[in-house]
């Protein structure tokens, strides 16, 4: 990530401009370290504006970190509806239209999924109530996506549904760690590579199947 210079004065740049450097950087900043560990200090440093000023714009700490979350929650939600709802029988399955989704709603911010997933935040606090509220959202969608899947593949224990969520959010917070560490995949080629061992998958499991496991070579969404 572009770190912006510490030279950087306020004066001479719009009050909107300035806010979205704050939002940037503290985006990065709660992702990296955490609720607890990140400072607005540090914030205001990687801006190269005085913390005053930062708390000015955004009020506490916590105000920060929500100004951060909520467009990311948003943004994260409205992606997975959107592959959820374009179901198409010569497409690829769902999962990995949500995949594809969540990476492209991620990029040039990978580091926000670990905003909104974040063990550090204070309990009973707004922030970790308005995480809370996302991660249940993003878990029902959840639920009914692999319940769909269980239900296609014909098992009959609904808790397999249960464990299969569980499973996923796991493996969609393991891949973007991994992307993170890998800056030159796009949202496509990750789509892709998701692709690639999904099929891998299905030739240990010895398993084919419609939606909930694609054709021999799943296809990714090319845009």
């Amino acid at each position: 990530m572009t770190r912006l210079s510490s030279k950087a004065g306020t004066k001479g740049v719009p009050r909107a401009a300035r806010e979205r450097q704050v939002l940037a950087a503290a985006t990065e900043e709660f992702g990296r370290h955490g609720y607890e560990a990140t400072t607005v200090a540090a914030v205001a440093a990687r801006v190269g504006v005085t913390k005053p000023l930062v708390h000015q714009y955004f009020g506490s700490k916590q105000d920060l970190y929500l100004a951060c979350l909520n467009p990311i929650g948003d943004r994260l939600l409205e992606a997975i509806r959107a592959a959820m709802a374009a179901g198409d029988t010569d497409g690829p399955p769902t999962p990995l239209r949500v995949l594809h989704g969540l990476f492209t709603a991620l990029d040039g911010q990978r580091e926000a999924w670990f905003v909104l997933y974040d063990a550090s935040l204070p309990p009973d606090s707004d922030a970790a109530d308005r995480a809370a509220y996302y991660r249940g959202a993003i878990d029902d969608l959840a639920a009914i996506g692999t319940a769909d899947l269980v239900h296609a593949d014909g098992a009959g224990d609904p808790l397999d549904a249960d464990a299969l969520k569980h499973a996923w959010r796991g493996l969609c917070t393991a891949l973007v760690r991994w992307w993170i560490n890998h800056p030159d995949q796009t949202p496509e080629a990750m789509a892709q590579r998701c692709a690639r061992l999904f099929a891998v998958g299905r030739g240990v499991l010895g398993t084919g199947g419609g939606d909930s496991g694609s054709p021999s070579e799943p296809s990714a969404p090319t845009s």
